[in-house]
């Protein structure tokens, strides 16, 4: 229990004559102002050892008959008990000057309880006050947590969450996500720039990236922790830690999620913590955590829709996915895009592909973030983006390493280090076209992209279905030219490919077959064979001519 703070002529206030200052106090200062933590009634020549400290004893005088009242006030000042009160009556008709001489020596306050006043009275007072001041605690608790509640519905709610943390402990106080992740902004849309696209908010005062921050000039503070909080994050288990920073602790609580901490609220208050304020400090990890978790539901609903709008346009229906993201709030989608085909790792992890995405080296300038645009993953763990061609436009080219070491053989600056990537880190980006499927061949560009690189749209894409073509009229022991021709005339039904060229339906399955080692793709490939089609047809149109 938090005890209130009570002095000692608070008390003789409240007491209604029951104590009074002995003569020689003065009011307002010294002893007397000192704070009390109870009141205690002992007839011991030595009570220290029932003491705690800042207590008001009370006696009427009998330990001084049986002792010296100096080595009495002695022992009372040295265990720290703040206030003498004598009960005058039989044993003392008033307070004897050895008294009051040793508690102004030892800085003693001393009191009067006047004859014939029961010492219940004093102390019950004294509990009077104390309840009052719990009321008034109490309340201003009540108040602080509804304001926190109060917070927690408004737009900007971790703004204002972390606000009114700082200015009710009178210090200050951080959030810091462990993803990017913040109450003050809102997924972009689907046609939204670059810019916007996974943006944190910057928080109260913008000091520190993906923080939100109250007062700002609590920045350098936060900047010095930021080491440790991300080992205690690594550490696997939710868990609150305490840091000296500039001689002050400052406490850190995680922030619940659906698994491991989504972040920490840090508070210094430049004081010790009393229980109001850590219920305060619980309350914020709570709402704080609906909040994270409020969001976290959110973001999956809008990467299933996502995912579907995407799967519209990879099936060519492009009008219904305009119907369908505009229905699901996602927002009106571009109408160029260049589409963004990337591996996803071991355990298709798409985010983590999405956010490798500016990373990963391109000879076009720099991609910008696909976080937060619509994006689906395939049967083959491939992420399929389709990016705003603005969104590149405004993330411009490549910006130049500055400070670049040089190389001590020329003396030119020095490559940059390349960044550690996962090994499954490429992909392929497709060239500026109206809304619509991605163009044949993304996808083989993609799986044949170099580790941490970004493959562009291939222009040589025409030579190498005419590759194809003459192995095809090259081979001297089977038709698999026409066979070719005639299985994707028809679309793959092999009785109308066997009825067309004159043969058995399993000669056609092992000329098929012989097509696939030649050319080492699958014409059932929608890519593939939408290209070898366009090839033959140029091959027929130009032997025709001839």
């Amino acid at each position: 229990m938090i005890l209130p703070v009570i002095t000692l002529e608070q008390l003789i206030s409240a007491s209604a004559g029951a104590l009074r200052l002995a003569p020689g106090q003065g009011a307002g200062h010294g002893p007397a102002a000192a704070p009390i933590t109870g009141v205690h009634v002992s007839e011991l020549e030595d009570p220290t050892p029932y003491l705690e400290g800042g207590e008001l004893l009370l006696t009427t005088g009998m330990p001084w008959g049986r002792g010296g009242a100096q080595a009495y006030v002695a022992g009372l000042a040295s265990r720290g008990v703040a206030a003498l009160g004598v009960g005058l009556g039989p044993w003392a008709r008033a307070v004897p000057e050895a008294v009051t001489e040793a508690c102004r020596e030892h800085g003693l306050a001393l009191a009067v309880v006047p004859d014939g006043v029961p010492f219940q009275n004093v102390s019950r007072a004294y509990w009077r006050l104390a309840l009052r001041d719990d009321t008034a605690g109490l309340r201003q608790a009540m108040g602080v947590q509804a304001q926190l509640v109060r917070s927690a519905t408004r737009p900007h709610a971790v703004t204002e969450l972390v606000r009114s943390v700082a200015q009710a402990l009178g210090g200050w106080a951080a959030y810091l996500p462990s993803s990017p992740l913040d109450g003050a902004g809102s997924p972009p849309s689907a046609g939204a720039g670059a810019s916007g696209a996974g943006a944190s908010g910057a928080g109260a005062s913008g000091a520190e990236a993906g923080a939100t921050l109250w007062p700002p000039t609590a920045a350098p503070s936060l900047r010095v922790l930021r080491p440790d909080l991300a080992r205690l994050g690594r550490s696997g288990t939710p868990a609150a830690g305490t840091f000296e920073v500039n001689g002050q602790a400052v406490v850190a609580h995680p922030i619940a999620g659906a698994g491991p901490a989504r972040g920490f609220l840090v508070v210094g208050a430049g004081r010790s913590l009393s229980a109001p304020d850590r219920d305060l400090i619980a309350t914020a990890c709570t709402l704080l955590s609906l909040r994270v978790r409020q969001r976290e539901t959110l973001a999956s609903a809008a990467a299933s829709l996502g995912s579907a709008v995407v799967l519209l346009l990879l099936s060519g229906f492009g009008e219904a996915a305009r119907l369908a993201a505009d229905d699901a709030g996602l927002g009106p989608l571009p109408e160029r895009v260049r589409w963004l085909c990337l591996r996803t790792g071991p355990e298709l992890d798409a985010a983590a592909a999405l956010a490798l995405a500016p990373q990963l080296m391109w000879e076009g300038g720099r991609v910008p973030s696909a976080a937060g645009f619509p994006h689906r993953v395939d049967d083959e763990g491939l992420a399929w983006v389709p990016l705003p061609v603005a969104a590149f436009a405004e993330s411009g080219a490549a910006a130049p390493v500055s400070g670049t070491a040089e190389d001590p053989g020329t003396g030119a600056p020095a490559a940059p280090p390349a960044p550690e990537l996962p090994a499954w880190a490429g992909g392929a980006v497709g060239p500026a076209q109206p809304l619509g499927p991605p163009p044949p061949g993304l996808r083989e560009a993609a799986l044949d992209a170099r580790h941490g690189s970004l493959a562009g749209p291939s222009e040589d894409r025409g030579g190498e279905a005419e590759a194809w073509v003459a192995a095809l009229a090259g081979f001297e022991r089977a038709d698999l030219l026409g066979t070719a021709r005639s299985y994707l005339r028809h679309r793959g039904r092999w009785e109308d490919v066997a009825r067309e060229l004159g043969v058995h339906r399993n000669t056609v399955r092992h000329r098929l077959g012989l097509v696939a080692q030649v050319l080492s793709v699958d014409i059932d490939d929608p890519d593939v064979g939408a290209r070898l089609w366009l090839a033959l047809r140029a091959h027929d149109g130009a032997g025709s001519a001839s």
